[in-house]
């Protein structure tokens, strides 16, 4: 376990819509078992949980989304789940938790993780966040996580990694230089061998009286709506003064909003294998692969079909000569594209937002 003073934030207020039509607004990636039997957003509470207990984890997430994380973690205190009612952005959004871990903790030191990554090795990620919780304790940084890059990827942003501050561990703790956020290629193919930089997976850590003094100097409309809603939270206001402030919160990411303007921000370079599952696409690479570098879920019988995704829920699924495709079936519609267009959902997923015929498919 880490130390008395140390809470781990599971952002859970995404959609998932490169995985349409498997992850909907009702029920996104998150709450899906992908990679498991365990949901992701299960997958990550157990992988924190083993390093911090229950009481000191905290979701943020929205509305849609409530009913379902409190069936699927019935171990956490229903006072822990956070009902954000806007989205703000994930400058607002941790901005509140930090605040509110404040008022419980004011020495607490606080890690920020998506719901939704697939992380295969879990011991391996527990020593990277206990090292980077160490980092953040000692150094007063504002911490993130690097991923080596293993491939050329135009869908992440990176870190690039500069002086060495410490060594905590055997995890080398760098001052960031800078964020670029996703690259072209030939940058990307310079990134990916050049040693210096990382994938940014999004995961934070921080002394909360750090970073809430990063939002006071570099955000402060934002710091003095959340620390008033972080006040207010255990009283009988509190619900009033949620629902009537935070929707005023002005809408930033964290990247942009802090951790770019930041001079105090350090990496860890983490060791474990990482994937956001971010497209059908990633989701192919990741599954295990029959002879003909199929990966299936479900029921598929295939004749001369290679290298293709097949994801069915509800029914059998035949297939003849296909190759570097995606096929996923679902009870109400079945989605067929090219694995190289996988990105693309997203797009045909706001086409279709635009049309209330398929309101019913979101």
């Amino acid at each position: 376990m880490a130390g008395p003073h140390t809470f781990v934030v599971i952002l859970a207020g995404g959609s998932g819509s490169r995985l349409w039509p498997l992850s909907r607004s009702h029920r996104p990636k998150q709450l899906l078992a992908l990679a498991g039997e365990r949901s992701l957003l299960q997958s990550t509470f157990d992988r924190n949980a083993a390093l911090v207990p229950p009481e000191r984890i905290i979701v943020m997430t929205e509305q849609s989304h409530d009913d379902g994380i409190r069936e699927q973690l019935p171990e956490l205190p229903p006072e822990n789940i956070i009902v954000e009612p806007a989205r703000r952005g994930t400058a607002g959004s941790l901005g509140l938790a930090a605040a509110i871990i404040h008022e419980r903790d004011p020495e607490a030191v606080m890690a920020s993780v998506h719901s939704d990554a697939h992380i295969a090795d879990a011991d391996e990620f527990r020593r990277t966040l206990s090292a980077a919780f160490a980092a953040a304790e000692k150094t007063g940084q504002l911490v993130l996580m690097g991923i080596e890059p293993t491939s050329p990827s135009t869908q992440l942003g990176y870190i690039e990694g500069g002086e060495n501050l410490d060594e905590i561990d055997g995890y080398t703790v760098r001052k960031v230089a800078r964020f670029v956020e996703k690259p072209d290629i030939g940058r990307a193919r310079q990134f990916a061998t050049s040693g210096r930089h990382y994938w940014n997976p999004g995961v934070f850590v921080w002394r909360t009286e750090v970073i809430l003094g990063e939002f006071a100097r570099l955000a402060p409309r934002i710091h003095e709506l959340i620390t008033h809603i972080a006040r207010d939270l255990g009283t009988p206001s509190g619900p009033d003064t949620l629902a009537r402030l935070y929707p005023t919160v002005p809408i930033d990411a964290i990247d942009t909003g802090i951790m770019e303007k930041s001079d105090r921000v350090a990496v860890v370079p983490a060791r474990f294998p990482w994937s956001d599952i971010g497209s059908w696409g990633e989701l192919f690479e990741m599954l295990p692969h029959d002879a003909d570098g199929n990966a299936t879920h479900g029921e598929h019988v295939g004749l001369g079909t290679r290298d293709t995704l097949v994801f069915a829920t509800s029914r059998r699924v035949a297939t003849i000569g296909l190759t570097d495709m995606v096929i996923v079936e679902t009870p109400d519609v079945v989605l067929i594209c090219p694995r190289e267009r996988a990105q693309d959902v997203k797009k045909l997923v706001e086409s279709m937002a635009l049309d209330a015929r398929y309101k019913d498919l979101l």
